[in-house]
């Protein structure tokens, strides 16, 4: 047989050879396969006396050779290299007589001279007449070895992994699982098969892993380190957390076959994590508690303050309560058998009626009996905390039986009572509660609590001294002030005074007004620098000191040089003041100035003025005589003297504020003592930091 000539039957055997896809089972005809196309396997099929009958696209791509010059040539000569030819010669004839396969590697000789070492499966074939052929299958051994270790590698790392691994085909069943995911799963590997993971894990949120899944098979995106938790079969009874990587599959060819899914345990990490953040959240609870709390030394506000920085943080609802002796200034400890009298200061909750009905409103005073878990915990000196409320436990916690029913139907499930302990003493507690939140409280929120108690119940106790301390200079200052009858030597006189701001000392204004001989009456308005205590009692000296001065009907100015040396003697105390000295026969003031803003006088037909007084210097600085003013005061013409607390403020000039009280005065008929209210309703901010002492006189006529 010459090269070149195809023996009889090859065209059989290219049919047989021919043709497309195969159909698998009643799916219909499958995609092809890339692992072939990896491969890039020859096909040579041979006739019995060893010639080339069939030839394939592969075969031409393997050997060098094209289908024209290797068909009708023998094979050996061809594909083998010349020193194994005669052992090619010996295997090919027995697989044609005996029908036994071979396989093996043998270097081969291409076209272009070089060698390559190609692997061989070689078998025998008939067809249907009976003829016999021979089939060899070839492919680069390089190529085989490569796949081979591959394919090794990824089934050993997939079997020895210790991170779960799967496959789920498009369809998002499971096709394959390793022995780290059926121990993870508590689910043996052929009851994953076949199934979704809502089918074999049904106690994990299977909606957010497929949608996931199907996100990465329409995209090609990887997702990694997804995290997801739930329970499984392998432990029921605890909560896992674990690390999800999704990547799409795909063979060579592009074909999506499914998705890949790596899972990791960080049960351990998570919950490190998770403490992690808890310890953030409470160190940041505790540096907003630090710059929340005791803003000012107002003894509500400063228990708002508190309960503001609990809720919804920490608890639900959340109350402070203070002993009421107390808040009284007494210390004070309870007996065994002893009831708490509690006073509710401040309340906060998260937007439930029941809970605020159930709670004392602020300001109120409540009794608590001695089996009260609030006065456990103010007896004791020691937390009280109950994890998981039972009904029977809401009596015990409730100040009545009528707001145990509304703690009930709040929902009230946890509770943790905290004493509020400054410099050794209990003031109060801490109460708190959860409804919304379902998580009981545990010991960090108690440590939290505790730490939120203690550096509140500082602050609180400093509200309170204070706030006693206050009170007394407040009681103390107006026991000192002047009671005057409304009219008096041809006057009609309203006053006023004000004290400061809730969170500010008491200062030193103050006002008076004397009856003098012959009629006369002094007009006297004064502000001693400084406050609390020791301003209210240098004021209620230098307001005796005035009277006694002013017995003696000196001239304004030679009474505040007597004044000035009195003051000097003070402990370096210094006060400015107006005095002035009406004499109705002769419908004139006299007044002198120390250091003090000028008094108003108002007259009918004309507009306010600002009388200009030499403004001298305040009393105790010393060295600086003073000067008397004499104005004109005729009946109906009104003079108003004021403390700088009246007018002054941060936000505004002097100018400014003296303009707006000099509209203010733009009716002289008005009635003295509805002035004074518009003046300080006006002009007197609640949260200024100064008090006033105002006082408006107006001339009568002559009886």
């Amino acid at each position: 047989m010459g090269e070149g000539v195809p023996h009889r039957g090859a065209e059989a055997v290219r049919g047989m050879s021919a043709g497309g896809s195969s159909a698998a089972g009643t799916g219909g005809p499958s995609g092809p396969s890339g692992l072939l196309d990896v491969l890039n396997v020859a096909s040579v099929v041979l006739d019995t006396e060893g010639r080339i009958a069939l030839w394939s696209p592969q075969a031409e791509e393997l050997f060098g050779y094209s289908a024209q010059e290797a068909l009708g040539r023998y094979a050996a000569r061809v594909m083998v290299h010349e020193r194994h030819v005669d052992l090619v010669v010996k295997l090919f004839a027995d697989v044609m007589a005996t029908g036994q396969s071979w396989a093996g590697a043998f270097p081969v000789r291409r076209k272009d001279g070089t060698t390559v070492l190609v692997e061989f499966r070689n078998m025998r074939l008939m067809d249907d007449r009976g003829e016999v052929y021979a089939l060899g299958l070839a492919a680069d051994q390089t190529t085989v070895r490569r796949l081979e270790r591959d394919v090794a590698m990824a089934t050993r790392m997939v079997a020895q992994s210790p991170n779960g691994l799967a496959v789920l085909d498009t369809d998002l069943r499971y096709v394959s699982v390793n022995p780290a995911l059926e121990r993870i799963n508590g689910v043996p590997a052929a009851d994953h098969l076949g199934r979704t993971v809502r089918e074999v894990l049904p106690s994990l949120d299977a909606d957010a892993l497929e949608d996931a899944a199907r996100q990465v098979l329409r995209t090609g995106e990887p997702l990694v380190d997804r995290l997801s938790a739930g329970r499984t079969p392998a432990d029921p009874q605890k909560d896992h957390a674990w690390s999800v990587s999704l990547y799409r599959l795909e063979d060579a060819r592009g074909t999506v076959l499914g998705v890949a899914i790596s899972v990791r345990d960080v049960t351990d990490r998570h919950r490190a994590a998770v403490e992690a953040e808890a310890a953030r959240r409470r160190l940041a609870l505790v540096a907003d508690a630090s710059a929340r709390i005791g803003t000012t030394l107002d003894l509500e506000r400063t228990a708002r303050e508190l309960a503001d920085v609990a809720v919804p943080e920490l608890a639900d609802v959340a109350a402070v309560d203070l002993l009421d002796a107390v808040v009284a200034g007494r210390r004070t400890s309870l007996g065994p058998a002893e009831p708490a009298v509690i006073r509710a200061l401040a309340v906060r909750a998260a937007d439930d009626p029941d809970v605020l009905r159930a709670a004392d409103p602020p300001g109120e005073v409540a009794r608590y009996a001695s089996d009260r878990l609030v006065t456990e915990c103010v007896r004791s000196g020691r937390p009280v905390m109950l994890a998981q409320v039972e009904e029977a436990d809401l009596a015990r916690i409730a100040r009545s039986p009528e707001a145990a029913a509304l703690l009930a139907r709040a929902g009230v499930h946890s509770y943790l009572a905290v004493p509020l302990i400054a410099r050794g003493e209990v003031l109060g507690a801490l109460d708190l509660k959860r409804t919304r939140n379902r998580l009981p409280f545990s010991h960090d929120d108690l440590l939290l609590a505790r730490e939120l108690a203690a550096r509140a119940a500082v602050q609180i106790d400093n509200a309170r001294w204070y706030q006693n301390a206050r009170t007394t200079a407040l009681t103390l200052q107006r026991s000192l002030l002047p009671s005057h009858p409304p009219v008096t030597g041809g006057l009609e006189v309203a006053s006023r005074y004000q004290p400061a701001g809730a969170t500010t000392e008491v200062g030193g204004d103050w006002f008076d007004v004397i009856p003098l001989p012959d009629g006369k009456t002094a007009l006297v308005v004064g502000d001693v620098m400084g406050s609390g205590i020791d301003a209210a009692a240098t004021m209620g000296r230098l307001r005796t000191a005035t009277t006694t001065l002013a017995s003696l009907d000196l001239d304004p100015a030679v009474l505040l040089e007597h004044l000035d040396r009195i003051t000097q003697g003070l402990d370096h105390s210094i006060a400015t003041c107006v005095y002035a000295v009406h004499d109705p026969r002769l419908g004139r003031c006299l007044i002198a100035n120390a250091g003090h803003l000028p008094p108003v006088r108002v007259r009918p037909g004309r507009p306010p003025e600002l009388l200009e007084l030499p403004t001298g210097v305040p009393l105790g600085v010393g060295g600086v005589a003073f000067s008397t003013t004499d104005v004109d005061f005729a009946p109906g013409d009104q003079l108003v003297l004021y403390t700088d607390g009246l007018v002054e403020t941060r936000t505004h000039s002097l100018d400014e504020r003296l303009d707006a009280l000099l509209a203010l005065l733009d009716d002289p008929a008005r009635p003295l003592e509805e002035l004074c209210d518009l003046l300080l309703e006006a002009l007197h901010h609640p949260d200024n930091q100064d008090d006033v002492a105002l006082l408006v006189a107006r001339a009568l006529t002559a009886a």
